[in-house]
């Protein structure tokens, strides 16, 4: 009993300290949240000034801002996050129709069979009353559920970024850069290889020979002259990347119905149209309708699907 009490005041005393260390926390971030509110009280009057003091300038000079991000959660730095992007193949004779609620595109669904009357424009005068039967599915994608990359580190190659916007062709500046890294007195070496990487501007040069890439990656900045101007560019190493496993799991569209068997009797406009028009009505068991994408028979397509904010 005499022990059960000893433990009973060390957890009383435990949370008495931690009480206390909550409440002096809580007293910092006041304090830190004041001195924040003040902040932006005078920054906010600073502003005022400013805007006050524009109308006098013709042109303010542009600063540059930079955010940085803060991390709420450690174990989420070493993830990766897979937005996918699937390329779904549509055929002839199709429509992909997104409604606006998943539960319509279930009602669509279930019902397998539905008659499409084609009253719709100048087009069918003639065809008064004709009816078409199209048969709805889901549409099942395949959705990555695990990838796992290797990477490494290129002993020989140097990412050089911030190049400046000179206007000279790619080849040109290309050249310009070999010249410069070949050179020894420039910590460079014997240039390999050069090439810029897709949609950026920025280079890999690779080095002929070991030991040449690591002393300029540790400098991370270089001045080089290119034409009659000096421009500090920045050295990263060079990573790459092979994907060792990629593991999909099927999916279904939520709001997504795929109608197929549509005769080729409407122009793609006019049938587009008359198929938005059934399905968006509710005595058809319909709703509204978000997009509908029509291939008349004969041709082929490829819808794109991204990954659904809603």
């Amino acid at each position: 009993s005499q022990e059960r009490c000893s433990a009973l005041e060390q957890d009383r005393a435990k949370l008495q300290m931690t009480k206390e260390a909550v409440e002096q926390r809580t007293r910092e971030l006041r304090k830190e949240g004041e001195l924040l509110r003040k902040s932006l009280e005078q920054q906010m009057s600073l502003n005022r000034d400013e805007e006050r003091s524009c109308q006098m300038l013709p042109a303010l000079p542009e600063k540059k801002m930079v955010f940085k991000g803060l991390v709420t959660n450690k174990e989420d730095m070493n993830k990766l996050v897979l937005t996918p992007v699937i390329r779904y193949p549509l055929l002839g004779g199709s429509a992909l129709i997104t409604f606006e609620k998943a539960e319509v595109a279930q009602r669509i669904i279930e019902a397998k069979e539905h008659v499409v009357e084609l009253s719709y424009g100048e087009e069918l005068e003639e065809l008064d009353r004709c009816r078409v039967r199209v048969q709805a599915a889901p549409v099942d994608i395949l959705l990555p559920s695990a990838l796992e990359i290797r990477m490494t580190r290129s002993s020989r190659s140097i990412l050089v970024s911030d190049l400046p916007s000179l206007g000279i062709p790619e080849e040109a500046l290309l050249d310009k850069l070999e010249l410069f890294f070949s050179k020894t007195k420039n910590g460079g070496g014997e240039v390999e290889g050069r090439e810029f990487l897709d949609n950026s501007a920025q280079v890999v040069l690779t080095f002929a020979q070991d030991g040449v890439a690591e002393p300029l990656i540790a400098r991370g900045h270089v001045q080089v002259l290119i034409g009659k101007g000096k421009y500090e560019l920045k050295i990263s190493p060079c990573m790459s990347g092979d994907i060792t496993n990629l593991q999909f799991q099927p999916s279904r569209c939520p709001r997504t119905v795929l109608l197929s068997g549509i005769p080729d009797v409407l122009g793609e406009e006019p049938m587009r149209d008359t198929l938005e028009i059934h399905f968006q009505k509710a005595s058809h068991g319909g709703g509204e309708v978000e997009a509908l994408a029509y291939v008349p028979a004969g041709r082929q397509r490829v819808a794109l699907f991204t990954e659904d904010a809603g």
